[in-house]
């Protein structure tokens, strides 16, 4: 059963959402000083809104048990038919990944960390009609001559795919056919070319995207952490994980590094720990050009599409790995690491390698845009303080979201979350989100006057769908409505008794975490 931070109708206690359209902020959008092809159907000249006031009266959201915080951060991605909701631990602080409860469904964990990273597959869709595509810039062109040179290019092509397959046998060949001193070589000096390093490549996606990414060092009330964070704006605001800097928050001690080796003090302006998003400034960074990182649209992104993951994976800085967008959409739950307080997504998942200090980095896509922040990892080496990594099962915060709530935070400081009104069970079910008999305190589950009181919802209700979002459990439903903002209708569909029904219902608002 949830506490009141899990309570008000899919959305857990101590968890609003935002609230109006996002703040417009100054920093660029799409190419501007980053001058990065921009996602296709993208604005242009996109700038950044900013958010209206919060509703003065929030409803109250719910709350609940969640998983283990460790010092790292965990997201989520989308989930295909059904979504199972995947519970993520907090990276600890300074070393591996805290232990953490939860898992998919069944229970396997996922782990917050503070840093993500690490090797992913690059991942590309493969050709269509007309031939195969190449999501980081163009094929290399031909190395010019006639019809024997390509031959021997093909020749090589092919000895480097047969030499993955079986290295030992071609590396004995090419020893011994060298053997009388006449042997001849290769130099990738004479065809630049063959290097492909295009402005969209991944080579030259990381080259403009490294000098806009910094490591943070976190350190308050006994404990220290690190994570990544990125340039959101020239004014010198990041963008991280709350979770990464949530110890530096009050009075601690906050420290950003970037890829030449500059270290800034920095300050947090807010933090929004159910949403897991933070905002610190640099402190007297006038002597630096700052270069935001270019935004995507996370209504353009799609399941296989390519993503580039940058951030320091045990304290590894400036890694860059390479995979797809593995699923939409899935479901997350983690907690802040004193397992009292939860973060819900409903998170991009990906197999770029991601691990315990990738944290608030960004993921990136074909054109080097942000499509999501990076969160929260699912590992195959169990909680504690082991140092399980990437299983390639990582999760992004998505960038709408992401850049709403790091607009209302540079704007007023507090959050804002969009709520049901409701308390509802946190249990992993599997079946729907149950609405409690009881709230918080012993309150009623359903305030009287609250948007599921007015929708005609009652305690006992179990809602499985939000619009056309499957909800198969309490966490789903709440990491579902914090996609949407206050004000919006939604169409909840709930059974009764057996029976099913549809209720229209427009979100309230709760502002600040509880």
């Amino acid at each position: 059963m949830s506490t009141e931070n899990e309570g008000a109708a899919g959305t857990p206690a101590a968890r609003p959402t935002p609230t109006s359209p996002e703040p417009e902020s100054s920093r660029p959008a799409g190419e501007g000083d980053f001058p990065l092809r921009a996602p296709e159907g993208a604005d242009a000249g996109d700038t950044r809104p900013r958010p209206d006031t919060p509703d003065p009266a929030p409803e109250a959201a719910p709350g609940g048990p969640a998983p283990t915080d460790t010092t790292p951060a965990a997201s989520a991605g989308e989930a295909p038919t059904r979504r199972e909701p995947v519970a993520a631990d907090h990276h600890a602080p300074p070393g591996g990944p805290a232990a953490g409860a939860g898992g998919p469904a069944a229970g396997a964990g996922g782990q917050y960390f503070g840093a993500d990273g690490g090797t992913g597959a690059p991942g590309a869709p493969g050709g269509g009609a007309g031939g195969p595509q190449y999501p980081w810039g163009a094929p290399p062109a031909p190395p010019p001559g006639g019809r024997r040179r390509s031959g021997l290019t093909a020749a090589i092509v092919a000895g480097a795919l047969f030499a993955g397959l079986v290295g030992g046998g071609v590396g004995f060949w090419a020893a011994d056919s060298g053997s009388d001193g006449n042997s001849t070589t290769i130099s990738a000096d004479g065809d630049p070319e063959i290097l492909n390093r295009s402005p969209n490549s991944v080579a030259g996606i990381a080259a403009k995207a490294l000098p806009s990414v910094v490591t943070l060092q976190s350190a308050g009330g006994g404990e220290e952490g690190q994570g990544t964070g990125w340039v959101y704006d020239k004014e010198g605001h990041i963008v991280t994980n709350n979770h990464v800097v949530a110890n530096a928050a009050d009075g601690g001690e906050l420290t950003a590094t970037f890829s030449d080796g500059k270290k800034y003090r920095a300050e947090v302006v807010g933090k929004a720990q159910g949403y897991d998003i933070a905002v610190i400034k640099l402190r007297n960074a006038d002597d630096r050009k700052l270069t935001p990182l270019p935004l995507g649209k996370s209504g353009d992104v799609q399941v296989g599409d390519a993503t580039i993951a940058i951030g320091a994976p045990f304290g590894l800085s400036g890694t860059v790995t390479t995979g797809i967008v593995s699923a939409k959409n899935r479901p997350v739950a983690s907690s802040d690491g004193a397992g009292s307080k939860a973060s819900y997504m409903s998170a991009l998942q990906t197999d770029a390698s991601i691990n315990p200090g990738n944290s608030g980095g960004p993921l990136l896509n074909a054109q080097g845009a942000v499509i999501g922040v990076n969160s929260a990892i699912e590992s195959g080496g169990g909680g504690g303080q082991s140092r399980a990594g990437s299983v390639g099962l990582g999760f992004a915060i998505p960038v709408n979201q992401a850049q709403r709530v790091a607009a209302q935070l540079i704007k007023d400081g507090v959050p804002v979350y969009a709520v049901i009104g409701a308390t509802v069970d946190m249990g992993e079910t599997g079946g729907g989100a149950t609405i409690a008999e009881g709230g918080q305190d012993g309150g009623p589950a359903i305030p009287k006057g609250s948007p599921a009181d007015r929708g005609g919802l009652r305690s006992g209700d179990v809602i499985t769908k939000l619009d056309d979002t499957v909800i198969d459990s309490g966490p789903t439903l709440i990491g579902t409505i914090w996609t949407h903002q206050p004000k919006e209708k939604v169409t909840i569909t709930y059974k009764r008794d057996g029976k099913e029904a549809t209720t229209e219902v427009t979100l309230g608002a709760q502002r600040g975490d509880r």
